[in-house]
């Protein structure tokens, strides 16, 4: 067992431990098709998301990343569109877990590192399925392979997880 140790922009001193492999073990019910870092190659949330919290993640996760670290640059995302909500529309929502306050990709950074927080997991992977309604509408009212059909949609898939390119 590791013991993480986080101090950024959003918490001071959140420890947290890693009980499984990197990238190995998640729940039956979650098989994300992007990993954090080929998320963060191929562009999401504007490039702002991770900026201040490099230290607590693996380097190769930021070699290919498309950052912006001075404020959110949607043309960095992969399909060049917006497809996030504000942060405070998260808090707002009640979608936030206090121990991590970025949101869900946050929690799947942790969990794919090895983070395992049974209640928390099941909350995250539930919202996780959820947006695979999303796939369906793409798959419904696009062409398969038009990147330009639905490109909001695409994007936000990609904020969970989803290779929407494959669609």
């Amino acid at each position: 067992m590791k013991k993480i140790i986080v101090s950024d922009r959003m918490q001071q001193n959140y420890i947290y431990y890693l009980t499984e492999p990197t990238g190995k073990n998640f729940d039956a019910e979650f098989k994300p098709q992007l990993s954090p870092e080929e998320m963060l190659a191929l562009g999401v949330f504007g490039g702002k998301y991770m900026t201040d919290c490099t230290e607590e993640f693996p380097s190769s996760w930021f070699k290919q990343a498309k950052l912006s670290p001075l404020k959110k640059d949607p043309s960095l995302n992969y399909f060049g569109v917006d497809a996030s909500l504000p942060l405070q529309t998260w808090i707002i929502k009640g979608w936030i877990y206090e121990g991590d306050p970025r949101g869900w990709f946050q929690w799947y950074c942790r969990y794919y590192l090895g983070r395992r927080l049974e209640i928390e997991d099941q909350r995250q992977i539930k919202r996780w399925r959820a947006m695979r309604r999303h796939e369906g509408a793409i798959r419904k009212n696009c062409e398969p392979f038009d990147h330009h059909c639905r490109r909001k949609q695409r994007q936000a898939l990609l904020h969970w997880a989803y290779d929407s390119r494959k669609i």
